[in-house]
């Protein structure tokens, strides 16, 4: 079993502080007022890449320098925000990196990969179909496969609890979302080695709750379709060495419709001025679904990332009709 104790944590923190800065947690007025209570926000949208795991990708890949020195490249499959942060990574440890997307992938994600010096390819019609390619090119070109889940991406994506349970005392509940499982398990590895009550809360998408309905029913349950715009948590399959970790540390995981998501994103950027893309205003959608219950509670949610493409962005803001779903993931 992996190690995630607070010296494991700590030294991973100060590895990632060597290529970024902590982020803020912010407690808005008008969010805490539209829930009802205190609400801390952790803005993972204001690192380097847009997202939270731009952490993962330093640690994971100081990891793989350290254990296997020859490696001449990795591959990985991504809808973006993971493939930005191995790529980053990959540029400032000078490791060549190969990003597998579906085809019709975000073109302002894969722009950003490419700027950070990937190279991006796009195959299949879903996250699963990247990820079969993922392997295959490993294989035959001689790349190392970066899995979506490992223990050194989740002590580098814990430093971002570690910063929140840190700056913020006495948090009753936090809500995170859960696509592969690196984020919600960081925040689980941090409460848990800080000794802490906090209750965990995950959140998925109505459609794509194949998280939602593994952990109601004890088993892994894969669904046929993740039809949500929220590509961060839009998977079909739960892993499993996440989903035993999650399972067991979450006291329920709540899934909130695209309408609901939708009106968090402008909510935020009503009372904020910040973006959020889809998986990053999840947490915030759960949290206002189920305020009559946090009422008098100190309450924190995981801003996760803001990349979402600008004509989505516009598109939402003005209230129009939803951005098309996806059958993506990862």
């Amino acid at each position: 079993m992996a190690d995630f104790s607070l010296e494991k944590i700590t030294k991973a923190s100060e590895l990632v502080y060597q290529y970024m800065l902590p982020t803020p947690q912010y407690n808005w007025p008008q969010l805490s007022q539209k829930l009802g209570t205190e609400l801390w926000v952790k803005h993972e949208n204001h690192t380097a890449t847009g997202s939270f795991k731009i952490r993962g990708g330093i640690t994971y890949l100081d990891w793989l320098k350290k254990n296997n020195p020859m490696v001449k490249g990795i591959v990985t499959a991504t809808r973006g925000n993971h493939g930005q942060s191995q790529a980053r990574a990959g540029r400032a440890l000078n490791i060549n990196v190969k990003i597998i997307v579906p085809n019709g992938n975000s073109i302002e994600k894969n722009a950003a990969m490419r700027s950070f010096g990937a190279d991006v390819v796009e195959f299949g019609n879903d996250f699963d179909a990247a990820k079969q390619e993922a392997v295959r090119i490993a294989e035959h070109e001689e790349l190392f496969p970066v899995p979506a889940f490992h223990s050194a991406l989740v002590l580098g994506v814990a430093s971002y609890a570690l910063e929140l349970f840190t700056h913020v005392a006495d948090l009753d509940v936090v809500y995170v979302p859960i696509g592969c499982g690196s984020g919600i398990c960081g925040v689980i590895s941090v409460r848990d080695a800080l000794g802490l009550k906090t209750e965990v809360v995950g959140v998925v998408s109505t459609e794509a709750d194949a998280v939602k309905q593994s952990f109601e029913t004890g088993r892994l349950i894969n669904t046929s379709s993740a039809n949500t715009f929220a590509d961060g948590v839009a998977v079909r399959e739960p892993i499993p060495e996440a989903f035993s970790m999650y399972s067991t540390g979450v006291s329920r995981i709540v899934s909130v419709t695209d309408e609901e998501i939708s009106a968090a994103i402008r909510m935020y950027f009503a009372c904020t001025h910040n973006v959020a893309e889809g998986a990053g205003a999840i947490s915030l959608a759960a949290a206002l679904r189920e305020r009559q219950q946090l009422c008098g509670k100190r309450v924190g949610v995981v801003l996760t990332g803001g990349n979402i493409d600008s004509d989505v962005y516009a598109s939402i803001l003005r209230g129009g009709a939803l951005p098309e779903s996806t059958n993506h993931g990862g």
